[in-house]
């Protein structure tokens, strides 16, 4: 039956309040001027006509990025009253005075909390009984004063307990500041180390030495490690250990034995190396526990006089599990298999006490933890009861326990934490995540389903719905992927989402090649020659999620963020008339020319996921998906982009010269808004209010599209 001619004019109006606002108002985007690049390889010439905007010092660019906020400001204007309900809907969703559970960790236990009205988190500790008087070791609100930008890095406990090392970020370049702090008198020692990896460092068991990674600011790649001794001059610290192929990234940590000091490099995906340093003799030089070797990839865990080591030795891509004797380690002809590879399960992690071992697994994309006991050798694995969800091992510092702590939640259920005796098979729940606002899981439905992508290959999809919401292919949908670097998406809770769901969206997670959620093949069939399966996976489930009824063809919108934007790139590239409209969240658009110019932060660490395009075979390969380089005179769908300036993964000029490109060829009056956050860096806003400002703003441009204002 055909609608009433009024009714459909009201529809029309309610699905593009911006749009109908800018055509009225004459909003009219800011044109980024042209200058002519020319970059030359492989016989073949690139014109970059965007390539000025690559200098956050040019005040043109600075003014270039302003207008493009003042002209995003301008569009949304009309639907500011949306993004502020938001906001404070999802704000509503919070407990504003909250506390984690504690976990002891010798002779106290630790636990961060906030405040009400607080932005940051207090970390705190009890010694000996969770009775007694609380010592606040950091507070993250009185760090943040006066600070556009704040983000703890990390920190450490010394031994004998009295001292912290802790690091922060006021600039959102993820150059973190290292100081010390002493606990018994408050007093902040004057040492302050720059350019620190985070929560990459040490203490020594003197309880005076400390070892941590200074980034090298060209790069952004941790490249040296260094040892300081406590109340020196750290300009005097001792270079312990150089790498020196930056194609490797570098962590450093104490193990769990805390037996030693473990220096750690990695190639993603190709190669890993240990070196390793007795923390009661720091002062000697760290021993190499196995040379790299391309191919090979292993962790460790120390317990006793034992290694047990998770690998892909002897062809093993999704690892197995080995154990050997400390001083037999580096030869891999003593190592004895505990758990051999197995092609169908992929070992993600393992979690050693003095009777168990704990096995985090992932099979058919759901993970799995597989309780091992080490005296009887019987085993079996913890069920979760939903049909898709996440499950990790949580902070487990002690041996002799048969009490596993682990973290548990799903599309309907909060994040919660558990307590499972090994033994007993006791499932305790410690807390769960309170969400206020009349939250009911039983509200919501959760499904995991597969699409069959066009080269036969089924790829899981998790599928989340208010209970009310019809599936019937009229409902608005929002696709969700990520898809590069092994990194697995697994089906979370977010307490933001619910803004959606209640609006009678339906939410989906692919989990699509590129990622790991189906094995080590999985993500081979998603990296470097095998890029492009990962954004054929995404367009073959965004048109099986419509036949399937769980999404209007009229009203599906993708998101995606950093290599998750490169695929929002591409998609939209490829099948422009499948979206109503994309978020794509600091983008990685400028796949060759970032790949090719080794000063830019991070690029000789990625080879190994795209490809050198300096070699003819990646470059051409390359050239044929970057979503800059493929961008041609055609209607493309509404499209909001974000940004930081200070943005160390992905350069802010990436997304600007992608707007600006699309303005020039696309052949649409759809809605193109980039905002750059002028403060921040990738990760967007510090402080968990300030955060959902951000998360409104691109659901308010989604809802507004859909028609869904209330």
């Amino acid at each position: 039956m055909k609608k009433p001619i009024f009714l459909i004019f009201f529809i029309v109006i309610l699905k593009s309040t911006m749009a109908q606002k800018m055509t009225q108002n004459g909003a009219n985007p800011p044109i980024a001027k042209k200058i002519s690049h020319l970059i030359t390889i492989h016989d073949h010439t690139r014109n970059d006509e965007y390539y000025w905007l690559n200098d956050r010092e040019n005040t043109e660019v600075i003014d270039y990025l302003n207008a493009e906020n003042e002209f995003t400001e301008k569009v949304m204007l009309p639907i500011e009253k949306l993004k502020e309900n938001l906001f404070e809907e999802m704000k509503g969703r919070i407990k504003e005075k909250d506390e984690s559970v504690p976990y002891k960790n010798g002779n106290y236990y630790y636990y961060s909390k906030y405040i009400e009205g607080g932005e940051y988190p207090i970390f705190c500790r009890k010694k000996t009984s969770l009775n007694n008087l609380e010592e606040i070791m950091l507070d993250g609100n009185e760090m943040a004063k006066g600070q556009s930008y704040f983000q703890f890095g990390g920190f450490e406990i010394s031994d004998n307990e009295d001292i912290i090392a802790f690091s922060s970020d006021n600039v959102s370049r993820r150059n973190y500041v290292l100081q010390f702090k002493n606990l018994k008198t408050g007093e902040i020692y004057p040492e302050k180390i720059e350019n620190t990896e985070g929560g990459s460092f040490a203490w020594a068991a003197d309880n005076k030495t400390f070892f941590y990674i200074i980034r090298d600011q060209q790069t952004l790649l941790g490249d040296k490690v260094y040892k300081h001794l406590l109340g020196t001059d750290p300009q005097f610290d001792e270079l312990v250990y150089e790498e020196i192929n930056n194609e490797y990234y570098m962590g450093l940590g104490r193990m769990k034995s805390k037996k030693f000091i473990a220096i750690f490099s990695e190639q993603n995906g190709v190669a890993t190396e240990y070196q390793l340093i007795d923390a009661s003799k720091p002062n000697e030089k760290p021993k190499t526990f196995l040379k790299r070797a391309v191919g090979l990839e292993y962790y460790l865990e120390h317990f006793e006089n034992k290694f047990f080591i998770r690998s892909n030795y002897q062809n093993s891509p999704n690892f197995q599990i080995s154990q050997v004797e400390e001083d037999q380690a580096t030869d891999t002809k003593n190592w004895k298999t505990m758990i051999p590879h197995r092609e169908d399960v992929f070992l993600e992690g393992l979690e050693v006490f003095k009777n168990h071992l704990v096995i985090q697994e992932r099979k058919e994309g759901l993970i799995n933890l597989r309780i091992i006991n080490q005296i009887d050798k019987k085993e079996h694995f913890l069920d979760f009861g939903e049909p898709t969800y996440d499950a990790f091992i949580g902070i487990n510092y002690e041996f002799d326990t048969q009490v596993l702590r682990f973290g548990y939640n799903s599309m309907t259920t909060p994040s919660s934490t558990f307590e499972y005796n090994m033994v007993s098979k006791v499932k305790t729940l410690l807390k769960e995540q309170e969400i206020l606002g009349g939250f009911d899981k039983a509200n919501y439905k959760t499904e995991r389903i597969y699409i069959k992508a066009r080269d036969g290959v089924n790829v899981p999809v998790s599928i989340v719905y208010h209970k009310n919401t019809k599936i019937n292919g009229t409902a608005p949908l929002l696709q969700y992927a990520y898809g590069s670097y092994g990194a697995s998406m697994d089906a979370s809770f977010s307490p933001s989402r619910l803004s959606l769901l209640d609006r009678g969206f339906v939410y989906a997670i692919c989990h699509i090649r590129g990622g790991q959620e189906m094995g080590r093949k999985w993500y081979e069939g998603g990296k470097m020659f095998n890029k492009k399966n990962t954004f054929n996976d995404f367009e073959d489930c965004s048109r099986g999620l419509i036949t399937q009824n769980f999404a209007s063809k009229d009203n599906l919108f993708a998101m995606g963020g950093s290599a998750g934007g490169l695929l929002m790139g591409a998609i939209v590239n490829q099948a422009p008339e499948l979206y109503k409209g994309i978020v794509a969240a600091v983008p990685f658009v400028d796949v060759v020319t970032t790949m090719l110019d080794e000063t830019i932060p991070l690029t000789t660490g990625e080879f190994e996921e795209w490809g050198n395009p300096k070699n003819k075979d990646s470059y051409n390969y390359m050239l044929t998906y970057s979503p800059y380089d493929n961008i041609s005179k055609q209607k493309y769908p509404n499209i909001l982009v974000t940004t930081g300036l200070h943005d160390s993964q992905v350069q802010y000029w990436e997304p600007a010269k992608w707007v600006a490109k699309l303005r020039e060829h696309k052949k649409d009056n759809n809605i193109l808004l980039l905002h750059t956050d002028m403060t921040s860096g990738h990760s967007g806003a510090s402080g968990r209010f300030s955060a959902l400002k951000n998360t409104s703003v691109m659901f308010s441009f989604i809802l507004d599209l859909a028609g869904k204002l209330n």
